[in-house]
């Protein structure tokens, strides 16, 4: 049995048989009566705040304008899916180490928090998921195992006990990562999620575009991508390659200039 044969046969199994039986499919938000979804399938794991803290992950507790700053990111992000009638969202940037990873995180916990929506997070930097080792969460099979050996999502899903918030863990580090991404498997995965509850916003966590050729083989899968860049670090030149690149294959809705010096602007950005 191929890779697309083993997925389909666990979405199968997990998700269909499950709704035939009147059970829950996964990726769904414990609140009924809103969504009228729960995710009781997914397993919980509650993260410790401090390690949160520590990993500049802003989540249920006092961070004054950083939390602000992610309110407004997460309103604009909206406004712009919404006004397009978009749900999946991939977060990336030119090169590595200006913070990708982390404004995909708070961006998702940010858009989890709002009473009407449910977020899954996908780790797809599968050269090197980080994802899981920022919420504190274990390490272990996630995306790659999925679509490398079908390894159904019921038991890869994990609920950080973060708002309505579910996370797709990378996996084992891959080389072949493009390919993962550019697959069949994959863009079927991702036409499941966009399409099962229209009340959920997919972010997927990118590798950068200049990096390795993963983001521009599985742009066509997503309705928008949103940039991230460092002040001070990236290059102008830079922003506009990459920008450039993803032009033709998915929608850049905006840039995010990160680790600004709040010295220099009226208000503090993160």
């Amino acid at each position: 049995m191929d890779g697309v044969e083993k997925l389909n046969r666990s979405r199968l199994e997990n998700l269909d048989g499950e709704e035939r039986e009147g059970g829950h499919a996964p990726f769904q938000s414990p609140v009924v009566g809103i969504n009228g979804i729960d995710y009781h399938q997914t397993k919980t794991v509650h993260v410790s705040k401090s390690w949160l803290r520590e990993n500049r992950i802003v989540c249920d507790y006092d961070q004054g304008n950083h939390l602000s700053t992610y309110k407004f990111l997460r309103t604009k992000v909206l406004r712009s899916l919404k006004d397009n009638n978009w749900n999946t969202l991939g977060i990336t940037s030119p090169g590595p180490g200006v913070g990708k990873t982390v404004t995909a995180i708070n961006l998702a916990i940010n858009i989890a928090m709002e009473i009407s929506k449910t977020v899954l997070l996908v780790d797809a930097d599968l050269r090197r998921p980080t994802v899981h080792k920022y919420l504190g969460l274990p390490a272990g099979h996630g995306l790659s195992e999925c679509l490398s050996f079908g390894d159904p999502l019921s038991e890869l899903l994990i609920h950080p006990d973060v708002g309505e918030l579910v996370v797709l863990p990378g996996g084992q580090p891959v080389l072949n990562s493009s390919e993962m991404l550019a697959s069949p498997q994959m863009a079927q995965l991702v036409e499941e999620l966009k399409n099962r509850y229209p009340s959920r916003m997919v972010l997927f966590d990118l590798p950068p575009v200049l990096a390795v050729d993963d983001v521009l083989a599985f742009a066509p899968c997503l309705d928008a991508v949103l940039m991230v860049a460092e002040a001070g670090k990236t290059k102008k030149e830079e922003l506009m390659d990459a920008c450039a690149m993803l032009e033709g294959s998915t929608h850049v809705i905006g840039t995010v200039l990160n680790k600004t010096d709040p010295d220099v602007q009226s208000y503090p950005y993160y």
